[in-house]
């Protein structure tokens, strides 16, 4: 299941990241979004989610929440 299917409030595990753009793999490498990593849907905006991981809050758009597989 990917992250656009998660429930606010509870934490998941980031299982891997499915994308073909290396560009995006390195952006959400760079927010702390690789395997293993738990992370958890904050809210839910109309076409944006926002996450916690590690010690950050992110606003991310639906494309990038449907690249992470929890």
């Amino acid at each position: 299941m990917d992250l656009t299917k998660a429930e606010e409030g509870k934490q998941y595990t980031i299982a891997r990241i499915e994308t073909q753009d290396p560009e995006l793999d390195s952006f959400l490498f760079s927010l702390g979004c690789y395997s293993g990593e738990p992370i958890t849907v904050i809210s839910r905006r109309r076409g944006s989610c926002t996450i916690a991981v590690k010690d950050g809050r992110y606003s991310i758009d639906n494309q990038l929440a449907a690249a992470i597989v929890i």
